[in-house]
């Protein structure tokens, strides 16, 4: 009954973040639509009478005083919360990879997230609100189920369930795929986005649940979105943020099909040039990243700001300026024409033929940069996939150049800020280019417009992010017409395959700019010339079943690791320890290089150690450090390997590993017994669980697994604990909380195996034990990030 309980509380919580994610976009969207209609409907009457009476300046500080005030406001709340910067995809990949980003999904987060990207979108900026929709979507995921926040610390309930990184990672999954779900209308390519792009670690009854979650999100956000815009509250008439519309030719013309198979050459050009395209994108952006990190981070945060604002001002101006100047002025026909694809402005949807904006231009005449430029993004995006014959190729690589470069110095500035949007405007102006070009110059009329620059969007989209199966069914979902699944997937594979040739996609580059160490989906084939001995950090810091408070104060205070291994002395092999047993000598020789500075390294981290009330702690933590003898007199290994037997001193629960121990005390053969972590050690110092010499470890207070986990996600840290009420000399037993049977392997385990374990099943830690259960080394995800692989696979052909 009580796993019952705890499903069935699980698809609750599911629904629940899927509906809010819904909620959070119905904010996002309300809020832009309101804010950008407020300032067209101004810019729009302001430009109509200053084109006959000659004050344009006056119509364009009227456009730049809008664009900069929501601008600043978006920075603004970017300083609030660092982290809500950018589009939040590689910080939420990084997170479901297994490394936390500080403060990355805290409700102070979400918040100002939310609200900057619609200050960011309204304020005329080359951005998206999509990316950061799948961020938002993650944090209400996070943050939802633990019924608690940082932010409101005086809200909280008494809710046991889910108190544990893995469930926590689960539901972030949850909530990024019901970010995409909400963004695109596309359920299905949000479960695919979040298997794909997001998480690394995925088990069969977790897709169903995401599925269900997106499923929710996309019906709450189509269910309140249809109800104010259309007044029927009930009817699901728009399924998400972005919708492209209904693809179909007219039907007077029965020559037209949106593609045949001799398009397929087309297309398959269009994914190389998109992944051309995108490769070089990156590249910029790549460069403006770096840029930004050496000159604009180190400064005051204010730099940030005014670099946002100059972004702005420059995006502002530029468009004006190029709407006045660049645009053509084209006839608006309403006759139906007789190309063998277009449509009157009549048979057009409504939307799309209110959207045609007359600046500058005279009666019965549009301005065809203008439309583009002084619309919503997604009404723009409406415009190239549904208008036919409305502009020129002049236009279309005006708009597309702007749109390129502007849109990748936009990306990286220190407002909220997505990346889908522009790149699909920017390549479906590609598409439609292309399409314009093919009928006036090789004379294909037969083509289909809408479909060249669906797939120019695809091409371009798929070169920036590099994304393939979850991209592919989003295009599909957003367009309703399965027949387009062949040319989108064709398109993307070679996009795909073309940009790689150059470089990572966007979203992988800006993780490695970060220094974050992401684990990729697997090794190089190389890399199993590498065995677990070779790559395992050899130095452990351990600690003993029943081990003194002053220890555990020590090593917890000394180090920064995440775990400890739990071992006791294995006195029964200590003779073959001595004689060079193979696994344990290798296991020296590969230590050597390090172990004449570890004391020096352990006497700085006892010299920064916080003071304990025990003279004991501190006189085992700094007094009579032992002197090294250099390398050069002596081989100390080879005198270790060939000393004869002696017994090591006798041991006590409050000794711990020293800089005052000898060689043969430093590489003991020890029995490993489990692992404990620092969260646990931290709480049980903290609640006072310990005995004393004169009694047995029975007599230990018990913790139960809710009590251990009442103070996640942040356990105290042990430099703020108060422990002047514990004595020193009392002794801990830790092995009711250890985990007795964590996964570990061989020496001689190959890295691939490795890695494969260590990425599926989500670890954190792996010990490396012998044949003769004797802890030799641990890996930890530091030991398999691709850098660190590289390095031992140099040493490792330098050995050779």
């Amino acid at each position: 009954q009580k796993a019952q309980r705890y499903e069935a509380v699980k698809w609750v919580l599911v629904f629940a973040i899927g509906v809010c994610t819904g909620l959070v976009g119905l904010f996002v969207d309300f809020f832009v639509r309101l804010f950008t209609q407020l300032k067209f409907q101004v810019v729009q009457s302001s430009v109509e009478e200053c084109t006959e009476k000659g004050c344009l300046a006056l119509s364009l500080l009227e456009l730049l005083g809008f664009n900069l005030t929501f601008v600043f406001l978006a920075s603004l709340l970017v300083l609030i919360q660092p982290v809500a910067a950018g589009s939040g995809i590689p910080e939420i990949k990084c997170y479901l990879n297994g490394v936390k980003v500080p403060g990355v999904v805290r409700l102070r987060t979400v918040v100002c997230k939310a609200t900057g990207v619609l200050f960011s979108v309204a304020g005329g900026l080359f951005v998206g609100k999509e990316g950061p929709m799948i961020h938002s979507g993650a944090v209400v995921g996070a943050g939802l189920p633990q019924f608690q926040s940082i932010s409101l610390r005086k809200i909280q309930f008494n809710f046991p369930y889910f108190r544990s990184d893995r469930d926590k990672r689960d539901f972030v999954s949850a909530g990024a795929a019901a970010g995409v779900a909400a963004a695109f209308g596309a359920p299905i390519g949000g479960t695919l986005f979040s298997l794909e792009e997001g998480s690394s670690f995925w088990n069969q009854g977790l897709t169903w649940k995401v599925l269900f979650c997106s499923m929710a999100a996309t019906f709450t956000l189509n269910f309140f979105r249809s109800g104010i815009q259309f007044r029927s509250w009930g009817s699901f008439q728009l399924p998400g943020l972005l919708n492209f519309g209904e693809f179909k030719c007219s039907e007077s013309d029965k020559k037209c099909h949106l593609w045949t198979a001799v398009d397929l050459g087309f297309f398959i050009l269009m994914g190389i040039v998109g992944g051309l395209l995108g490769a070089t994108f990156n590249c910029l952006n790549k460069r403006l990243a770096k840029y930004r990190m050496r000159n604009v981070h180190p400064k005051p945060k204010l730099v940030r700001v005014l670099e946002s604002l100059l972004v702005s001002l420059t995006t502002t101006v530029m468009v004006f300026v190029a709407s006045m100047v660049l645009g053509e002025c084209r006839q608006m026909s309403s006759s139906r024409r007789t190309g063998n694809d277009t449509l009157s402005l009549q048979d057009i949807s409504e939307d799309v033929n209110s959207s045609i904006k007359t600046f500058f231009c005279p009666n019965e005449t549009y301005n065809d940069m203008a439309t583009l430029f002084f619309n919503p993004q997604e009404s723009a995006i409406l415009q190239l996939f549904h208008q036919d014959g409305t502009f020129s190729p002049v236009t279309l690589s005006l708009f597309f150049l702007l749109y390129f470069l502007l849109s990748c110095w936009t990306y990286g500035i220190s407002v909220p800020s997505g990346l889908f949007v522009p790149s699909l405007l920017c390549g479906a102006a590609f598409g439609r280019l292309v399409a314009n070009l093919l009928k006036s110059y090789i004379g294909l009329d037969h083509i289909y417009s809408g479909t060249f620059a669906l797939i120019g969007a695809a091409a371009f989209l798929g070169g920036v992010v590099r994304m393939t199966i979850s991209l592919t069914v989003i295009l599909i979902e957003s367009t309703n017409e399965i027949t387009y699944g062949l040319p989108i997937m064709i398109t993307l594979m070679v996009a795909k395959w073309t940009g790689d040739f150059f470089n990572k996609g966007i979203y992988d580059i800006h993780v490695n700019l970060r220094g974050v160490p992401l684990l990729e989906w697997e090794t190089g084939v190389e890399m199993d010339k590498l065995r677990a001995s070779d790559i395992m950090e050899p130095n452990l810091t351990y600690v003993y079943p029943h081990t003194r408070i002053q220890s555990l104060v020590s090593i917890l205070r000394t180090t920064v690791h995440h775990a400890f291994p739990v071992v006791t002395e294995n006195r029964g092999n200590e003779r073959e320890f001595m004689k060079g047993n193979q696994l344990i000598s290798n296991n020296i020789k590969f230590k050597k290089s390090s172990i004449l500075t570890r004391a020096g390294e352990q006497r700085k981290r006892s010299q920064s150690m916080k003071s304990y009330p025990s003279s004991e702690l501190r006189n085992m933590c700094d007094e009579h450090i032992a002197t090294e003898e250099p390398p050069e007199k002596e081989d100390l290994l080879q005198q270790m390997l060939e000393r004869r037997y002696t017994p090591y001193p006798s041991l006590y629960p409050d000794q711990s590993p020293s800089e005052e121990w000898t060689m043969e005390e430093r590489f003991r053969p020890l029995t490993f017994h489990g692992l404990i972590l620092r969260s646990q050690l931290v709480t049980l110092l903290d609640r006072g669980v310990c005995y004393s010499e004169s009694q047995s470890s029975a007599s230990q207070p018990r913790l139960s697994h809710a009590e251990m986990s009442e103070d996640y996600p942040r356990y105290p840290d042990i430099h703020d604990l108060d422990l002047t009420l514990l004595n020193p000399r009392m002794i801990v037993d830790v092995t009711p909380y250890m985990n007795p049977s964590p996964f570990t392997v061989s020496p001689n385990t190959h890295v691939s195996q490795v890695f494969n374990l260590f990425r599926t099943m989500g670890l954190r830690h792996l010990p490396v034990v012998n044949a003769v259960g004797e802890v030799v080394g641990i890996i930890t995800r530091h030991n398999l990030t691709h850098e660190f692989l590289q390095a031992r696979l140099r040493q490792h052909y330098q050995t050779i």
